[in-house]
């Protein structure tokens, strides 16, 4: 089983900010937005660039390379060129820290 990884303290994010975090050797992206917490796979699908520098528009992040779009929220691509999805990440709140896990392999 994999360990929550260790992001910010709940409350250290503002309003559609991103940190990048490593799990188990996979770059995850965590955003906040609308009082939530959400994580995706920080690399675009389309050329493998990463995407925490991209624009956050709503619940979107826009690649900053191509311009394809992913919804923070479950890592769906929305815009070509990207046509597959980004990894979407657990996400919770233990002991007033916000964790990720790397779920993949459950």
């Amino acid at each position: 089983m994999t360990d929550w990884v260790n992001v910010a303290k709940d409350g250290e994010l503002r309003e559609g900010q991103c940190r990048v975090v490593d799990v188990d050797d996979v770059m995850v992206a965590v955003f906040y937005r609308e009082g939530s917490y959400y994580a995706i796979e920080d690399m675009c699908t389309h050329d493998g660039g990463e995407l925490a520098s991209g624009e956050v528009e709503g619940d979107e992040i826009v690649c900053p390379r191509h311009g394809a779009r992913f919804c923070i929220k479950n890592g769906k691509a929305l815009t070509p060129p990207a046509y597959e999805d980004v990894h979407a990440f657990p996400v919770r709140i233990e002991d007033g820290m916000v964790q990720v896990c790397d779920d993949r392999f459950d």
